[in-house]
């Protein structure tokens, strides 16, 4: 990849899938930086000529092993990140996506430590950050409109 994430001349667009599957979601441990050690939603940066949902299934495929497609927008937002002087070291524009299980067994790989599925009630235990959770939260409840829609409980 060319363009640097750590200082970068403009605003890198990163994807991330959350994936739902028995009434759990997957996360992730990052192993670098900028959030070194956090849980978060799988995902990464979207390659030239790769289209949103093909970036999303391979950074899935990447980092948990888990085939999945993306299904529904859940929502955008940006994250900067300030050095000590206030220079943008890092700057994402984050698509984060609902994504349907299609196989696999969660295991990390790329730059990821750990894996993990939580139900919803457990997300509060790995300290993901508050657009994390808001993210998360948002797929939980589409999750759950979707199963009433369908006559499920």
């Amino acid at each position: 990849m060319s363009e640097e994430r750590e200082y970068p001349e403009h605003p890198v667009i990163a994807v991330g899938g959350v994936v739902i599957a028995d009434s759990r979601a997957l996360l992730i441990r990052r192993g670098q930086a900028p959030l070194e050690g956090r849980w978060s939603i799988p995902g990464g940066i979207l390659e030239l000529g790769e289209t949103i949902s093909e970036g999303i299934a391979r950074e899935l495929l990447e980092e948990t092993g888990i085939e999945a497609k993306p299904t529904e927008l859940l929502e955008v937002y940006e994250k900067v990140f300030r050095d000590a002087s206030g220079r943008a070291q890092y700057h994402f524009v984050i698509l984060d996506y609902l994504c349907e299980f299609r196989g696999g067994t969660a295991r990390p790989g790329g730059d990821v430590t750990a894996v993990a599925w939580a139900s919803e009630e457990e997300l509060a235990q790995y300290e993901l950050t508050g657009a994390a959770m808001r993210v998360i939260k948002k797929a939980f409840g589409a999750t759950r409109g979707r199963a009433k829609a369908h006559g499920q409980s």
